[in-house]
């Protein structure tokens, strides 16, 4: 592990990254796409009356503080996971208490 850690670190012939084109996409174009997000759930929200996607709006809230400089990209990503878990967990705990039978 630790040779494949010393040989990806050395390695400046390394192919460019997949997704390199999105440094192109200016951080506004973001903050729309997190927003657009964040009304559909919001719309999910209301029409299932399961409050776990509230925590997926605020992972997208998150995300937005790092587009608009507010944040660093790690912090903000690391608290938008932390939060889409929470909505994945609350959501399925909706689930599973709504299903008949068991």
């Amino acid at each position: 592990m630790l040779s494949l850690l010393r040989f990806l670190q050395d390695s400046d012939d390394v192919a460019t990254p997949f997704g390199t084109f999105a440094q192109a996409i200016p951080h506004w174009g973001f903050i729309v796409i997190h927003t657009t997000l964040s009304i559909v759930a919001f719309w999910l929200s209301r029409k299932t009356k399961n409050n776990g996607f509230l925590f997926f709006i605020l992972a997208e809230l998150s995300y937005i503080t790092y587009h608009a400089h507010l944040t660093h990209f790690l912090f903000a990503h690391t608290v938008a996971e932390v939060l889409d878990i929470l909505a994945l967990v609350t959501i399925a705990m909706g689930l599973t208490a709504r299903s008949p039978g068991k």
